[in-house]
């Protein structure tokens, strides 16, 4: 009887001696936020795309130019002699203004002053980043940009919200070339 005690221990503790199962995880991540995401901005580039091309449309005594770059544009005063083009490391100094789609002044060019901004090296709004090289000296050029052109998700954490389309106009004064 002793021998069938110590055979049954024997035999328990070579069962119980197997490697430990892993934990499943409580939740299982089936990427549906980024799917959501993903979703939720296109509709959002989609209902501002409608709201700017109704401006456009309701505009009609004015040309305006899509840029490769997802934003639009119309020129209220062009050099077409000039082939001079802001282009990286350059010094530019311009003026502009901010408004919403609705034309209310959210900064005005008196707030803002003259900007000087070396192309691509300082931080601007992408839009304006992108429009400025589309544009010579003494240009006025009236941008609309979408709200991932403009301040995106984050707004400028002042006067402008979360993901608001912005319509600026911007006059290019000076541009300094810079040696290559």
């Amino acid at each position: 009887m002793k021998n069938l005690f110590t055979i049954l221990g024997i035999l328990l503790l070579m069962a119980s001696c197997h490697s430990p199962e892993p934990r499943r995880p409580i939740t299982m991540r089936s990427g549906t936020f980024f799917k959501e995401s993903v979703e939720r901005n296109k509709a959002l580039f989609a209902k501002e795309e409608a709201a700017i091309k109704q401006i456009i449309k309701n505009d009609s005594l004015n040309e305006y130019f899509a840029s490769e770059n997802g934003f639009w544009y119309r020129y209220i005063a062009q050099d077409t002699t000039s082939t001079l083009f802001p282009e990286v490391d350059d010094i530019v100094v311009f003026q502009y203004e901010v408004q919403d789609l609705n034309n209310a002044t959210i900064y005005s060019k008196e707030e803002l002053g003259l900007r000087t901004y070396k192309v691509d090296k300082e931080d601007l709004m992408p839009g304006l980043r992108n429009g400025i090289k589309l544009m010579n000296v003494g240009e006025t050029v009236t941008f609309l940009f979408p709200s991932h052109m403009a301040y995106g998700y984050h707004g400028d954490e002042d006067k402008i919200g979360i993901n608001v389309p912005l319509k600026s106009t911007v006059t290019l004064l000076e541009l300094k070339k810079t040696e290559q």
